[in-house]
């Protein structure tokens, strides 16, 4: 594992947006692995400045989202479609025909992932794959369990993640209970993983991702495993390394 540490979020999403920056470069083509959330927010506004002065052209690109709220339309304003389409995908050129999510609006379960799993399959293992980590260790939507999980599939989030998306919606009532969300399986196959993580709240499950014992009960202790992570994060997430 690689760390760089950053002094500030600012700084976090520069270095991560310079790690993403040199891959499409290298590989126009490539595959992106992308992430939602507040985490890499920064990283895409600092991809999207550079695709503007003309340092970065997408057109190219394929990219698999991690996972999707189940029950949520691409038009709803929390579904992770909408968000990565308002800050990345409509502001660069990108072909939308290129980018693929969880269909959030298919009701079956098995339907849904098994459709997911195939396009995953058709595209080939990310080239790199952008991850955050959850307070409890989740990555994705893959909430600590009995066993990793290997594809695509449907998860019943825990309260302490609905707590936490709590603050992207009106009320806790209004976030969503479950979601369909790439496997462990499906992550640990990227060539590269680049784990962003910010705040002095991420620090105690940061060092328990990295230096506790490999466990379901912590999704992200997984990555300990991969051969190629880079882990970027601030002074504050790393206080307790």
């Amino acid at each position: 594992m690689r760390i760089y540490k950053a002094k500030n979020y600012e700084d976090m999403s520069r270095k991560a947006a310079n790690i993403i920056s040199a891959q499409v470069i290298m590989k126009p083509d490539c595959v992106l692995g992308l992430a939602t959330g507040s985490t890499p927010l920064g990283a895409y506004r600092n991809l999207v400045e550079w695709y503007e002065k003309g340092d970065l052209d997408f057109s190219e690109v394929v990219t698999v989202n991690l996972d999707e709220y189940k029950g949520l339309t691409r038009e709803n304003p929390q579904s992770y479609y909408y968000f990565m389409n308002e800050n990345l995908f409509s502001k660069v050129n990108i072909d939308k025909d290129r980018t693929f999510l969880p269909d959030g609006t298919e009701p079956d379960s098995n339907t849904a992932c098994l459709k997911y799993n195939k396009i995953l399959k058709g595209v080939g293992a990310p080239d790199l794959q952008l991850l955050g980590l959850g307070h409890n260790g989740h990555i994705g939507f893959n909430e600590p369990a009995e066993h990793f999980s290997t594809e695509t599939h449907c998860i019943t989030l825990s309260e302490q993640t609905i707590k936490a998306n709590a603050r992207f919606f009106e009320n806790e009532e209004e976030v969503p209970r479950q979601a369909y969300t790439m496997g462990i399986k499906t992550i640990m196959s990227a060539r590269m993983i680049l784990l962003v993580v910010s705040g002095e709240a991420k620090a105690d499950i940061v060092k328990t991702a990295f230096y506790g014992p490999i466990t379901p009960q912590v999704p992200a202790s997984i990555l300990q495993l991969h051969p190629n992570v880079v882990l970027v994060a601030d002074e504050a997430a790393l206080s307790k390394w």
